[in-house]
């Protein structure tokens, strides 16, 4: 009588799901990519999980940090302001910032989501041959570790004096996981590397453009009145005797 497997598995297929991440981050290789697409288990549902319990931990570890960051200002700056430091402030702040974690996570997997039927879209315009739920699901493979590996460096990133090496270390893996994104976008559909770069970047320069004429054009629609408002604080501050 076979003995059941108790190596605990995520929804979605019978492997587990550190095997699968593993593959997805430490064989960086077109085999690899294309395998996972290929998964009976490649489905957006599975994928979509497995990035929001990512981003939720990252959230909340980021959350840690700016708590701890802005307790120790306010320890810092109360007493020269002349006040007293009040402890609840800061646990209001955290606890705050922890609620927020959840909401934070699911906006990053609708956009998460969003970006991924965008590059799929553009993708079969290159001729790709993969559909949203391989790519989300090959792609979440790579990210979802990494927002796990990314909190972890974020909090050891506020330690003294050595928080700059693990700042360095965090930007280092996120290059790395830019190369693996364009390899993912490649193997799920299978056509070449420019390609897989037009398909994963295209919709960033647009979105990037599209942002950056926003903010031009509400600075040239709010610069009058922003100017005025300078223009009044700088005569008042002249009358002054």
């Amino acid at each position: 009588m076979t003995e059941q497997s108790n190596v605990p598995m995520m929804p979605g297929g019978p492997e587990p799901f550190y095997q699968v991440w593993m593959r997805a981050l430490t064989r960086p290789n077109e085999q690899t990519y294309i395998d996972l697409a290929a998964s009976p288990n490649a489905r957006a549902g599975t994928a979509y999980l497995w990035y929001f319990l990512g981003s939720l931990v990252s959230f909340l570890l980021a959350s840690f940090v700016q708590g701890a960051m802005m307790s120790q200002m306010m320890q810092q700056f109360a007493p020269e302001a002349g006040q007293q430091f009040d402890p609840s402030l800061f646990g209001s702040s955290l606890i705050a910032s922890l609620c927020g974690a959840p909401i934070g996570a699911a906006v990053s997997t609708l956009f998460f989501a969003i970006g991924v039927m965008i590059v799929q879209w553009i993708a079969k315009m290159f001729g790709g041959r993969g559909t949203p739920d391989q790519l989300a699901y090959t792609l979440s493979a790579v990210l979802t570790p990494f927002l796990f590996i990314s909190g972890v460096l974020t909090l050891l990133g506020a330690v003294p004096y050595v928080g700059l090496c693990f700042s360095l270390i965090s930007g280092l893996a996120g290059l790395y996981v830019l190369v693996l994104e364009v390899m993912a976008v490649k193997g799920v559909n299978q056509f070449g590397w420019g390609a897989a770069i037009g398909s994963l970047f295209i919709p960033i320069l647009v979105i990037g453009f599209v942002c950056g004429c926003l903010v031009v054009g509400m600075f040239m629609i709010l610069g009058p009145a922003i100017g005025d408002v300078f223009s009044g604080i700088n005569q008042s501050l002249q009358s002054v005797p």
